[in-house]
């Protein structure tokens, strides 16, 4: 029997299996497949294809102007790389709000395009009908709620949501209506730490937490602000496990040295 046939891929299935033991469900971004190779061999259970590409990858100031074209794309260079880990992707701004029947056409594609495993959306009573309609079709459907980055200017700032007693309310109503409607997970992203551990208690689907404390079911981060290759995003949710900038940034500067003394390449590295 070959290694890759004895790998078990995670599904949403055994995400609930998870929360179900009590078991915490570890989940982080990639949007290459060299990045993708390496944190789904390290164990990471759950992998976003987030539209936080828009950010980190191509420069942009919010997750809005990433095109669903540029999404698969990611998604498709993801899916290459991960044996084992449940492929997630979002569908980015403009793809899905207000029309349930563009959200499932670009859901289709989604999966058609990339083999990805699954889609995010970003929402509750207000996409209701686009969640049941790409539901409809057989494709399994991750919430998203609190701090939701596609309504930036509907907000205005990226503080933390849900603090009073009314937007609490409207989100474990959400949460409750995502899980009804048949999500099979729900991010929860910058809301209070009691009000998670509130939601996770009362739903039965898996709650994946960002900047929304300990009693989530799972954890999410930006691999490349962990990893420290952002160092200019320094929320109090982060913790940064390495310091790859200052590390690429000294090596990158070795090279730069050696070649220009000459002492790159040598003569054991030339033909």
């Amino acid at each position: 029997m070959s290694v890759h046939s004895e790998i078990k891929r995670i599904t949403t299935h055994i995400l609930q299996e998870m929360k179900n033991r009590g078991e915490k469900i570890s989940c982080l971004t990639a949007y290459d497949y060299s990045m993708a190779r390496i944190v789904d061999a390290a164990g990471v259970d759950l992998i976003l294809v987030g539209d936080s590409a828009s950010n980190v990858m191509a420069g942009h100031e919010t997750t809005l102007p990433i095109t669903l074209d540029q999404m698969i794309y990611h998604a498709s260079s993801v899916v290459k790389g991960v044996k084992r880990a449940l492929v997630v992707v979002d569908i980015p701004f403009g793809s899905y709000q207000g029309n349930s029947s563009e959200a499932l056409r670009s859901a289709i594609r989604i999966m058609k395009e990339s083999g990805a495993h699954a889609v995010k959306m970003e929402g509750g009573a207000e996409i209701k009908e686009s969640i049941t309609r790409v539901l409809s079709a057989g494709i399994p459907v991750m919430g998203h709620l609190g701090l939701t980055p596609q309504s930036i200017y509907k907000f205005g700032t990226y503080s933390v949501r849900a603090k009073e007693d009314d937007e609490a309310s409207k989100l474990i109503e959400d949460a409750k209506m995502l899980e009804q409607c048949g999500a099979f997970s729900v991010v929860l992203e910058k809301i209070p730490a009691a009000l998670t551990k509130k939601v996770s208690e009362q739903l039965t689907i898996p709650t994946v937490g960002i900047g929304a404390g300990p009693d989530a079911d799972g954890q999410i981060l930006v691999v490349h602000d962990m990893l420290g290759i952002n160092k200019e995003f320094k929320p109090r949710f982060l913790r940064r496990y390495a310091d790859l900038d200052t590390i690429m940034h000294e090596a990158i500067g070795q090279y730069v040295a050696d070649v220009k003394a000459v002492d790159f390449p040598n003569a054991k590295e030339s033909y």
